[in-house]
């Protein structure tokens, strides 16, 4: 597959925060499921479909049991909504603490699970 790698931070942009800075699913999460169907894509038989559905599943057990959450507001602590949650973020490590080490988890637990799952 040829993505311009232009394009991949474009398309994951406003994941940030969860889902546009509203707490929800972290867009780690969010685009390590993306990368999942990108890569297995949808399968033409149910069983196929439901097999990629449970790359998804598993997926989120594994992080959620790694990081204990999967919506940001649960994994940061904050609110980023308001600019109080804005402000505490930029002025705090949880970007490094948190945010970074989810990515990362992310992206090992795509590679495992495609790497399984060939």
């Amino acid at each position: 597959m040829n993505l311009d790698k232009e394009v991949i931070p474009q398309i994951a942009y406003l994941f940030a925060g969860g889902i546009g800075n509203t707490g929800s699913v972290c867009g780690a999460v969010a685009g390590a499921v993306m990368a999942i169907a990108l890569m297995k894509g949808r399968g033409e038989t149910m069983e196929e479909m439901m097999g990629r559905l449970g790359l998804a599943q598993e997926f989120r057990r594994k992080f959620e049991k790694e990081m204990n959450y999967i919506h940001c507001r649960e994994l940061t602590g904050l609110d980023l909504t308001t600019q109080e949650g804005m402000e505490q973020l930029m002025k705090s490590d949880i970007s490094q603490k948190v945010c970074f080490p989810a990515v990362g988890l992310a992206f090992q637990l795509v590679m495992e699970i495609l790497k399984d799952n060939n």
